[in-house]
């Protein structure tokens, strides 16, 4: 008996392992023009072709590194409708998001998976320098969690992120709705390429939205397309206020927005699963970093220079200053942000910094 039932459970696992091997393509195998068809179809995966393209992602990074599941090199592994749905349910069960498994959230999947896996492995190694933020300000405003994904489809986790339309940063925030959060936008300063700020604000917004809805996934299509589009969507749907019921109603962008949501929670946790592979950046990491405060006028080059550090790493670390210096103010002080390593010697030579001595023509003199 014992050995009926050990003989007839190899011969499953045989089955279901050979059908899961059935389902696996190489890239040059899925049809691109049918998903070029696709992406014609949903705006926003244009947006995401725009951040793609533009060199956030580069060739190198399309490639994975390291092979957990034992994957060809090539290979885009599909799944059974039930590993799907199983996927999804569990995501569900925990979330007061609506994660379900249908034909608009698998096409977002596959998208992600098939045609911007690159997109994907690099929020993963990117993720551990905004993550922890996001997660301080989402638990300081008892939000969802879920909701630091947003930031991977709204602008792949790049500060800098500027869409045809005018919004920018992390949160895409548009000049008037960032002002109406207490952002300040001129020639010299844009917060909402500030890390802190803009994170702030995107949370404040949130709150105000469920405030309205008392429903996440509109939140998310608010987020995305205005409550007057909301409110338009759920007066032609007879007052339904389902996501997925309101759903024809909305823009074609917002239409793919929540399923894109999805599909990026859905991804990031289960990427080994579809062969996208990554490895981390230790120099990716929110913790190694720290803040300072200054009111006085300083340049990047002089912070590099008395710090021994590339100006373009500065920048990278500070985006929300355009004009590569931090403008005076007598009124409010404005956020430095360094490696933790050089805050020590910035508080010790902030005066140098400030007179606009070179550190070469200081030691010289100290010399005489």
């Amino acid at each position: 008996m014992k050995w009926t039932f050990f003989l007839t459970f190899v011969l499953i696992s045989f089955s279901l392992f050979s059908e899961g091997k059935k389902d696996l393509k190489t890239k040059s195998e899925i049809d691109s023009s049918s998903v070029d068809i696709f992406i014609s179809d949903y705006p926003l995966l244009r947006i995401c072709d725009s951040v793609y393209s533009e060199g956030f992602i580069s060739e190198q990074e399309l490639h994975p590194w390291a092979f957990v599941y034992e994957f060809e090199k090539d290979s885009v592994p599909t799944y059974l409708d039930t590993t799907y749905y199983t996927r999804l349910n569990n995501m569900d069960i925990k979330s007061p998001f609506s994660f379900q498994n249908n034909e608009a959230v698998r096409s977002m999947i596959n998208f992600y998976s098939n045609r911007r896996p690159g997109l994907i492995r690099k929020a993963q190694r990117t993720k551990d320098l905004y993550f922890p933020l996001f997660e301080e300000m989402l638990d300081k405003y008892n939000l969802p969690m879920e909701l630091k994904y947003l930031a991977i489809v709204e602008s792949a986790l790049n500060p800098k992120a500027k869409s045809r339309v005018g919004a920018m940063g992390l949160w895409q925030f548009m000049p008037a709705t960032g002002r109406m959060y207490g952002m300040h936008i001129n020639s010299k300063i844009d917060d909402r390429m500030n890390v802190y700020k803009a994170t702030e604000a995107a949370c404040q917004h949130f709150s105000d939205l469920y405030a309205r809805y008392h429903d996440w996934n509109l939140v998310l299509a608010a987020y995305n397309a205005g409550s007057g589009n909301v409110n338009k969507a759920i007066r032609r749907a007879n007052t339904s206020t389902n996501y997925w019921a309101i759903r024809p109603y909305l823009p074609k962008e917002t239409q793919s927005y929540v399923p894109a949501f999805i599909a990026v929670n859905y991804l990031m946790q289960y990427s080994n699963a579809h062969n996208i592979q990554y490895e981390k950046d230790p120099s990716m990491n929110y913790y190694s970093l720290d803040t300072v405060y200054v009111n006085e006028k300083m340049y990047f080059s002089q912070i590099a220079d008395w710090l021994e550090m590339d100006i373009k790493e500065i920048a990278k670390l500070n985006p929300q200053y355009k004009k590569k210096y931090i403008p005076s103010s007598t009124t409010k002080s404005y956020v430095l942000t360094l490696p933790n390593a050089k805050i020590g010697e910035f508080i010790l030579n902030k005066e140098l910094i400030i007179s606009g001595i070179s550190r070469k023509e200081y030691e010289n003199q100290a010399r005489k």
